[in-house]
């Protein structure tokens, strides 16, 4: 909304400094600024407000050091992070951007499952809270609309090199200023995406139809309906999961966030795109704002959340980070990525997965069940082995750098 006044202002009184609210890297700081006043000063009046409603957290008994401590902890916490997202980013963002608003509709739905099932648990005293097979269904169901979107909104394009220009108004792109060299590319709607460590960086989805011979727009918009609902379901189950010790989630998808806006940003910019190789994304700059937003409230929900934990986020945040995430990721075709940004949540997610797949066989096998791993998720493995919570959250954040940083590498090593 600012954004709007201030360009208004700019182009009728030429106000000193509404310029500013031109560039994408202001707009970005700023709402990082917004975003961490709103978790740390009213995130504090959020937790009073928690706690004078009784909307403390029940806490199963599972024999691990410092959990009754935890008994009462006021949840739903995660109020504060999707306040310091949308705020900022309907202040400073593009409103009538489509990856914007994808964005928003994301925050929401994950937002809205998540706020269900803490209420379930809260005030319906049902400590299992909303059915498993409900909270899939709205998983598949933001899935299937970015997909359609993707698929078939007329804005959600890439640039692609034209050798024989056959539109009547290609884009020039002057490569070398001082030979006058050009190359002509043209917005197009595509199916490809970037692959890591792979020499033309690129990967397309129809491809793979066409190896097996069914080379149709149907079938391969199919392919990549499953993929992203896949990798929407996958990833926010995994930040889900990864919540289950104080600052754990919430430090991870910070620094999560900071490079899913790295990568926006340079998917963004012509410039940095066609130095990097990589795909030139048109109009998908205005997701670094959000981004912007999202690391800030991350950033400011650990204020609260760090060890020993005054809130924890709940399903509301825990849902709505990984929805966030992973939308995200499809949306500057960085999803292929997913597997090395977010290995954290990937090995909880296993560890679960590992564990319940071997218990079971195991007892069907020999009669009585066995396990991997002393407890699953991962983190509790560590917590019955003797680790202090806050060593294992500052082990895994160390491990989530060299995860972000490897991600990043990726896009000159090939």
């Amino acid at each position: 909304m600012l954004y709007y006044l201030f360009d208004w202002l700019h182009e009728n009184w030429n106000v000193p400094g509404s310029g500013l609210f031109q560039y994408i890297s202001f707009r970005t700081a700023m709402a990082v600024i917004v975003s961490l006043i709103i978790t740390t000063v009213y995130g504090s009046r959020l937790i009073r407000l928690l706690h004078k409603k009784q909307v403390g957290e029940t806490i199963r008994d599972l024999g691990l050091e410092g959990e009754k401590q935890k008994q009462g902890t006021p949840t739903m916490g995660g109020l504060i992070i999707i306040a310091g997202i949308l705020i900022p980013t309907l202040l400073f963002a593009k409103l009538d951007n489509i990856y914007v608003i994808i964005m928003i509709v994301t925050t929401l739905w994950m937002g809205a499952i998540g706020f269900l099932d803490d209420y379930i648990k809260v005030f319906r005293k049902n400590k299992e809270g909303l059915a498993g097979r409900f909270k899939v269904i709205g998983q598949v169901g933001l899935g299937v609309i970015i997909a359609i979107t993707m698929y078939f909104h007329p804005d959600i394009v890439v640039r692609e090199q034209v050798i024989n220009p056959t539109s009547e108004k290609p884009v020039e792109v002057v490569i070398n200023p001082q030979t006058g060299e050009t190359q002509y590319a043209e917005n197009v709607k595509s199916t490809k995406t970037n692959i890591p460590f792979y020499k033309d960086n690129e990967f397309d989805y129809s491809k793979v139809l066409t190896v097996v011979g069914l080379d149709s727009p149907w079938a391969t918009f199919l392919l990549f309906l499953v993929v992203v609902v896949f990798i929407v379901t996958a990833v926010s189950n995994g930040a889900n999961i990864t919540d289950g010790i104080d600052g754990l989630a919430t430090g991870t998808s910070a620094i999560i966030g900071i490079t899913l806006a790295i990568l926006a940003y340079v998917s963004g910019n012509i410039i940095f795109s066609d130095y990097l190789n990589i795909m030139y994304i048109p109009n998908s700059g205005e997701l670094v704002i959000f981004a912007g937003a999202f690391v800030g409230a991350c950033t400011g929900f650990l204020w609260y959340n760090a060890y020993p934990a005054q809130v924890f986020m709940g399903d509301t945040g825990s849902l709505a980070i990984g929805g966030i995430i992973a939308a995200f990721a499809i949306l500057i075709r960085k999803e292929l990525l997913i597997p090395v940004l977010c290995g954290v949540f990937l090995v909880e997610n296993l560890s679960v997965i590992l564990q319940v797949s071997y218990f079971k066989y195991t007892k069907k096998k020999y009669g009585e069940g066995r396990r991997i791993f002393l407890m699953s998720p991962l983190h509790h493995h560590y917590q019955k082995k003797g680790y202090h919570e806050a060593k294992i959250v500052t082990r895994f954040v160390i491990v989530g750098v060299i995860l972000a940083i490897l991600t990043i590498v990726t896009l000159k090593v090939r």
